[in-house]
């Protein structure tokens, strides 16, 4: 196997997300847990980007690592006193926490040695704008329009939740 700059990339991105995903869910601290899950979405974009599909890069960046961040960040502001920090698990939740982590790790690895991803199986470059833009917006069968509604009445409904449980202290 030949070692490109494409393949170095990669290995930094793909360490740099696994180090922040890790580091997002052993943290004690809510708020250093987002801004670990931003870096992550931050890896994904790259990756993302290297795999030449911008508008999934852009869609990434602008809307999870944007919008959602945010979101989750005003909300631990606005819910959380003061210090507050993650208890420890107790013992057969960190138990069942392992055998969980164990098992997906032992799926991941059983799809990756068990399949050849060639290059040659994967196109790179992405759909038109046009093309991505009425799969959105279509009412079709396979559209995107109610999914997006929803969506958008449960960030809602989050945001006013959110408001008030604060207003409530």
């Amino acid at each position: 196997m030949e070692i490109t700059l494409e393949t170095i990339v990669f290995a930094v991105l793909a360490l740099f997300t696994t180090v922040n995903a890790v580091l997002a869910v052993t943290t004690r601290r809510i708020l250093r847990a987002a801004t670990y899950l931003l870096f992550v979405l931050f890896g994904t974009a790259g990756i993302y980007f290297q795999l030449n599909y911008s508008f999934l890069g852009a869609v990434q960046l602008l809307i999870y690592a944007g919008g959602i961040t945010v979101l989750y960040v005003f909300s631990i502001l606005l819910t959380s006193s003061e210090g507050d920090m993650a208890k420890h698990l107790k013992g057969y939740k960190l138990v069942a926490g392992l055998i969980a982590t164990c098992l997906g790790l032992g799926v991941c690895l059983y799809i990756t040695l068990r399949h050849d991803f060639l290059p040659s199986h994967f196109e790179h470059g992405e759909l038109s704008v046009r093309t991505i833009g009425h799969a959105l917006m279509s009412s079709g069968k396979f559209g995107y329009v109610l999914p997006f509604e929803v969506i958008s009445l449960l960030l809602l409904a989050c945001i006013v939740g959110g408001i008030l449980i604060a207003r409530k202290r």
